[in-house]
């Protein structure tokens, strides 16, 4: 083989092996909750974190067993500019209707984002109240059109979980919320949220920041599997 020729080859393995590793490396560091800064009402980060399973939403919590509290911050991006997202507890099943929601939106382009509680019955949607006691509620408007729901809830004494209801919607106008899509993302966004170290998920979790999660052991078990076919490629390639 002619030096050009080998030349040209080591070229073009190289570009192989570059796009290889773009491929790999671009969704673990741009589509995971652990690269968000999101930070608590006191500024500390979230004991854990989730990539849950639908509509590219993130959930970070701290469960406080000492007075039966759960902090949490949704993270998610509407569907269009004045669209809505929202992040609900259901405290008698794992489906939508009961769920006990916290929903933000933009009242208008270029406006903050604001944060409502609803109380969802069937497929009625009603601003309200809701079944249990929360504090710190907010909403923040973050890079890339993303808003972030925070608040700390009451959870009862004793429960290892919670079903857990997340969702990103259609339209509001003057304040009226319209429905969400009913696509197969949608009605599948719901899962139990264990409270204790390991999450259990309606159709399989992401990453977290606490190791000995179940998340957490995905993400390394991947990132594993990855770098074995990275050192692979650059065997192939080198000879």
């Amino acid at each position: 083989m002619s030096k050009v020729s080998h030349q040209t080859m080591t070229s073009h393995y190289s570009l192989l092996l570059i796009l290889a590793v773009a491929s790999v490396i671009s969704p673990a560091t741009s589509l995971t909750c652990s690269t968000q800064n999101v930070l608590s009402s006191d500024k500390t980060p979230f004991q854990t974190c989730l990539d849950l399973p639908e509509l590219e939403s993130y959930l970070h919590y701290t469960y406080d067993a000492t007075n039966s509290s759960l902090s949490v911050a949704f993270v998610a991006t509407p569907s269009r500019s004045d669209g809505w997202i929202a992040w609900a507890i259901n405290p008698t099943a794992t489906t939508m209707s009961g769920s006990q929601t916290f929903l933000a939106y933009r009242s208008g382009a270029g406006e903050a984002p604001v944060v409502k509680t609803y109380n969802i019955s069937g497929n009625n949607l009603s601003e309200g109240r809701l079944a249990f006691e929360f504090w710190n509620l907010r909403v923040e408007a973050l890079n890339g059109g993303r808003i972030a729901i925070f608040t700390t809830v009451k959870v009862p004494a004793g429960d290892g979980s919670v079903n857990q209801v997340w969702q990103v919607g259609g339209n509001v106008t003057n304040g009226r919320v319209g429905v969400h899509p009913f696509s197969p993302p949608n009605l599948n966004s719901r899962a139990v949220l264990n409270l204790t170290g390991t999450t259990s998920t309606g159709g399989g979790g992401g990453g977290s920041k606490t190791p000995g999660n179940a998340g957490w052991m995905i993400t390394n078990v991947n990132l594993g599997v990855n770098l074995g076919i990275l050192v692979l490629l650059g065997a192939i390639f080198i000879f």
